[in-house]
C-alpha cells in the first residue's frame, strides 16, 4: 500500500513540474544604446531606421525563443543581427579608437550554470558575439584579447573580415571631432576604406548625437533558463586598448538563475567601478529586492551619485522584464509571449 502511495505522489508531482515546464513563457528584452537621444534631435526618417532595427532583432531573438531555442541562442541571435546594423556601436557600426582602429567587446554568460565567455580589442572577426560565446563552449577559459581571440575564432571556423569591414563615416567623422576637440592628431583613413567624402562631416554625423550604440539582450526560454549578452565598439576615440565594462564579467553583463540577467551600456568605467550588473542581480538574490527596485537602486541611485550614466535591461526566471537609465533616451524594446511589442527610444515615453 505504502509503495502504492508513493508512485501515485510520484506520477502527481511529475505531471505537475512537467506542467509547469511546459506552460513556462519566455520573454526578451533588449537595448541598442543609452545617451543624448532626444526627439529634438531625431528626424522622423533616422527614428524610424532606428524602430525597424530594434523591431528586427526583437522579433529574431523572439523567432528563436518561440521555436524552443535556448535563452543563450536567442541572445546570440538578436546580438549577431545588431552587429551587421551600422546604427548601432557594435560590429559594423563600431567607434573608432584614437588610433583610428574599430576594437571590438563582448560578452555572453549562461544563467543556469554561470559558464560565461567573453572577448576583447578584436578587430577581424565578423560577429564578436559568437566569438564570445565560442570562448565559453570551446575553451577553458573566460576571457581572450587581441589577435589571440581572432586567432582563437579562425581556428574555429567563425567568419573572418578584413578590418575595414567594420568602417563607416558617420563613426570615423564622429572620431575626426573628438580628436579636433581634444586637441590631438587625426590619423589616416585606415587602409581599404573608401575615399572621404565632400559634405560636410556635420551632414555626416551631426555634433550633437552624443549616443552610446552598446547592444545587449537578456532572455528567458520555455526551458525557464535565462542568459544574457552584450556588444560593443567602445567610447568614442578612446585610448588604444582600452577595455569597457561589456566584456567585463559582473560589470556589465551577467546572468544566474538565481537572480536576473543584466546587460548594460553607458561609461564603462564607472560600470566597472560600481560590478553594476552583478550588483542588481546580488540586491534580488539576497536582498530580495524587486527586479525594478534593484535596477533602480544601481542606476538611478548609486551610478548617478558617481555621475555616471548609462542604463541596462534585465529580466529575472519569473519573466518580469524591465529597464532603468539615467540618460536622455535608451534605444530599448521588450516582448513576452503573447504579448506585444514595446519599443522606446525616449525617457518621457510611452
Amino acid at each position: 500500500m505504502r509503495k502504492t502511495i508513493f508512485l501515485l505522489c510520484w506520477i502527481l508531482l511529475s505531471g505537475i513540474s512537467a506542467s509547469a515546464q511546459a506552460s513556462q513563457k519566455w520573454a526578451v528584452v533588449l537595448h541598442g544604446g543609452a545617451g543624448v537621444i532626444e526627439r529634438r534631435n531625431m528626424d522622423p526618417k533616422t527614428e524610424a531606421a532606428y524602430r525597424a532595427s530594434l523591431q528586427a532583432a526583437l522579433q529574431k531573438a523572439a523567432d528563436t525563443l518561440d521555436k524552443g531555442g535556448s535563452a543563450l541562442d536567442a541572445v546570440e541571435a538578436a546580438i549577431r543581427m545588431m552587429e551587421d546594423d551600422p546604427l548601432f556601436n557594435a560590429g559594423r557600426g563600431a567607434v573608432f579608437t584614437a588610433a583610428g582602429k574599430n576594437e571590438l567587446d563582448a560578452a555572453i554568460m549562461d544563467g543556469s550554470n554561470l559558464k560565461a565567455g567573453a572577448v576583447a580589442g578584436v578587430t577581424r572577426t565578423r560577429h564578436p558575439i559568437s566569438l564570445a560565446r565560442a570562448v565559453m563552449e570551446k575553451s577553458p577559459h573566460v576571457m581572450l584579447i587581441g589577435a589571440g581571440a581572432d586567432e582563437f575564432a579562425a581556428e574555429h571556423g567563425l567568419e573572418m573580415v578584413d578590418p575595414s569591414f567594420f568602417f563607416t563615416e558617420r563613426r570615423w567623422q564622429a572620431m575626426v571631432r573628438e580628436l579636433q576637440k581634444e586637441g590631438k592628431p587625426i590619423p589616416p583613413r585606415p587602409a581599404g576604406a573608401p575615399p572621404a567624402p565632400d559634405k560636410p562631416a556635420s551632414e555626416i554625423e551631426p555634433p550633437n548625437a552624443h549616443k552610446f550604440g552598446t547592444v545587449g539582450v537578456v532572455a528567458l526560454d520555455k526551458q525557464g533558463n535565462i542568459a544574457a549578452g552584450t556588444s560593443t565598439g567602445g567610447l568614442t576615440a578612446k585610448m588604444w586598448g582600452r577595455v569597457g565594462d561589456s566584456p567585463i564579467i559582473g560589470a556589465g553583463t551577467y546572468a544566474d538563475n538565481r537572480s536576473c540577467a543584466v546587460s548594460g551600456t553607458g561609461t564603462g568605467e564607472y560600470f566597472i567601478r560600481l560590478t553594476v550588473a552583478r550588483t542588481i542581480c546580488a540586491l534580488v538574490q539576497y536582498k530580495g529586492m524587486g527586479l525594478q527596485a534593484a535596477a533602480d537602486e544601481v542606476i538611478q541611485h548609486q551610478l548617478t551619485e558617481m555621475r555616471g550614466d548609462g542604463g541596462i535591461i534585465a529580466i529575472d526566471k519569473q519573466g518580469d522584464m524591465v529597464w532603468s537609465f539615467n540618460t536622455p533616451g535608451m534605444y530599448r524594446a521588450r516582448l513576452a509571449e503573447g504579448g506585444k511589442p514595446e519599443i522606446e527610444m525616449y525617457k518621457d515615453q510611452p
